[in-house]
């Protein structure tokens, strides 16, 4: 038996691993052994365990944790409905009955409840065979799927320009990565590079907000001449975040020039773009963008005639919103399960295969060039008051138009939900989460906030992955910070007993009192979800499980900071279902 997947492809850090990493990841053997059969026979992992060495142990390992693999059959058809924040406060619980009532008895058909698909402005999100299925084409494309027949899906761009973008719409590779050549041919230096990203101010737009050019400063300082590496976090899983997919579908070009410009700054001649599995048709996108790239020589041994390598590949998650943590998915692209690691040393250190090795999200490296082409004086005077630049959001719930928008930081969270339509029929905003699942809620009193980084820390909430969520006056925000609740026991990771243990427990007091019909929690249940969200924050590993009760805790009024949301009186035959 001959494995399908392509063994000379290019995986990550092969010639890095030697002694303590033996041999390459598994993971991308498993997604190509999965794409080709829909699932992982036992003679297929019989054969990989022979061909890479590897025990079998280790890769029913690695299957048992990541989400994506199966080891049975799979249906003709799946169809994935999701049941996170955003979609739930689009009726996705009334959608899942609807699709169970059509196609619960059909044997073809495989019906599952998932966590967030990305694609929070067309809620309730679903997908069929893992193609993004609108609620009205949903009969299309199960009938299609059950022939055998269902398309290649593919991705609409936006029609207008964005603001940010330096370049002329419909400009190719050529009139592109303008920066990344200045750099290559010496008419800019590494050093100025980080200077300009440092006058510039721009912050990491994946959650953390650490300062891009001291980064890129540390990273490129750290072993001088040694091997290093650079990626993209491309695997936004958060409830309510999709503003990267929208980025990698409109501006694939900025990503790559951000990430190329990253690679050659700190001294790293391969880079990744790691991106969910759910994000086929943006995947395709990308490599598109890569291969038209290495066509002309701006990537490849001999990067646009510098002599240097620059090279890039694209690795696929195999799913889990723990991997967009940036230690877990380290792990991932080495080949082990997805769990965080111990902090410090932290990545620019010891990063991919114990190599230093700079991460950055997507929409962080797409500003890079922005910075580099306008200007960091452009950039800061681009923002509101004193905050800096261009900032995405991703806006979703209850709003007219959901979808992702471009506007100067410090623009204020009335604004952006206005810009999206407002709340539809002319009902008022009872809550927000303003920086996704991970952010506490902020109540009506906060909607003239500015969304930056220092003002919603101020009000004892986050910017976070630029993912608002809004939630009409008369929404259970009890029932909301569950259901958020339930998505973060469901994703973590299980390797730290604070994070396991703490969110099942304070899952099972809060469904308690949602089961009882109760609005509020009495003294000995506040006691206990405060202690739970005390011991989770001071000691769990990783973002997770430090963050999971603050919006409960925000909702329940019990933290003293500003971000009380506090609940509404639970409207009549509410249907939140927290475990289903």
């Amino acid at each position: 038996m001959t494995l399908s997947f392509e063994m000379g492809r290019r995986l990550p850090g092969v010639e890095a691993r030697a002694g303590k990493f033996p041999g390459p990841s598994l993971i991308p053997a498993l997604n190509a052994i999965q794409a080709r059969l829909g699932w992982l026979p036992r003679e297929e992992l019989e054969e990989l365990s022979r061909t890479m060495r590897r025990p079998r142990y280790e890769i029913e390992g690695l299957i048992s944790f990541y989400p994506h693999f199966r080891t049975t059959p799979p249906a003709k058809v799946s169809v994935s409905v999701c049941h996170d924040l955003s979609c739930w406060l689009r009726s996705a619980d009334d959608r899942i009955a609807e699709v169970r009532a059509r196609y619960g008895d059909d044997t073809e058909i495989e019906l599952t409840e998932v966590s967030c698909l990305g694609r929070c402005d067309s809620a309730p999100a679903l997908a069929v065979n893992e193609h993004p299925a609108p609620v009205a084409g949903l009969d299309t494309l199960v009938a299609a799927a059950r022939e055998g027949e269902l398309a290649e899906a593919t991705v609409t761009g936006r029609a207008e320009p964005w603001p940010n973008d330096p370049y002329p719409a419909g400009s190719g590779v050529q009139d592109r990565y303008a920066s990344l050549r200045a750099l290559l041919a010496g008419r800019i230096s590494a050093e100025s590079v980080v200077a300009t990203l440092e006058a510039s101010g721009l912050r990491g737009m994946g959650g953390a907000g650490f300062p891009t050019g001291r980064k890129w400063g540390l990273v490129a300082a750290t072993e001088p001449g040694g091997v290093k590496y650079a990626i993209c976090n491309a695997d936004e899983s958060e409830p309510g975040t999709f503003k990267d997919r929208q980025i990698l579908t409109d501006q694939p070009h900025l990503v790559i020039e951000g990430l190329l410009l990253g690679m050659a700054v700190v001294g790293a001649e391969q880079g990744w773009i790691f991106i969910r599995h759910e994000y086929g048709p943006e995947e395709r996108v990308l490599h598109a963008e890569i291969e038209a790239l290495r066509e002309a020589g701006v990537i490849g041994e001999n990067a646009c005639g510098s002599g240097r390598r620059l090279d890039l590949d694209i690795f696929v998650s195999p799913g889990g919103y723990i991997l967009g943590e940036e230690t877990a998915l380290l792990e991932c692209m080495e080949g082990h399960r997805g769990e965080p690691r111990n902090k410090p040393p932290f990545p620019g250190n010891y990063g991919l295969h114990g190599r230093p090795t700079l991460i950055n999200s997507v929409e962080t490296f797409a500003d890079v060039p922005v910075i580099l082409q306008r200007g960091a004086e452009w950039w800061a005077e681009q923002g509101e008051g004193d905050s800096v630049g261009w900032k995405f959001f991703a806006v979703s719930g209850h709003v007219a138009n959901p979808g992702v928008y471009c506007v100067p930081m410090g623009t204020t969270v009335r604004a952006l939900i206005d810009l999206a339509g407002g709340v539809p029929g002319g009902a008022r905003v009872g809550a927000v989460q303003p920086g996704g699942a991970s952010s506490n809620f902020i109540g009506p009193d906060k909607l003239d906030l500015p969304l930056d980084f220092g003002t919603l820390a101020e009000a004892g909430t986050m910017l976070g992955s630029g993912a608002l969520v809004v939630l009409a006056e008369g929404t259970d925000l009890l029932a909301a910070a569950t259901n958020v609740l339930r998505f973060f026991r469901n994703e973590s990771c299980g390797k730290c007993v604070p994070c396991r243990v703490g969110s099942t427990k304070a899952h099972e007091v809060l469904r308690g009192v949602l089961d009882s019909g109760s609005a509020t929690l009495d003294d000995a249940q506040q006691g206990r979800i405060l202690q739970l969200e005390e011991t989770m924050r001071k000691t769990s590993i990783c973002g997770l499980g430090q963050v999971a009760l603050g919006p409960v805790v925000s909702v329940l009024g019990l933290n003293k900071g500003a971000a009380a949301a506090r609940p509404q009186p639970r409207p009549e035959g509410s249907k939140e279902q927290p475990d289903r």
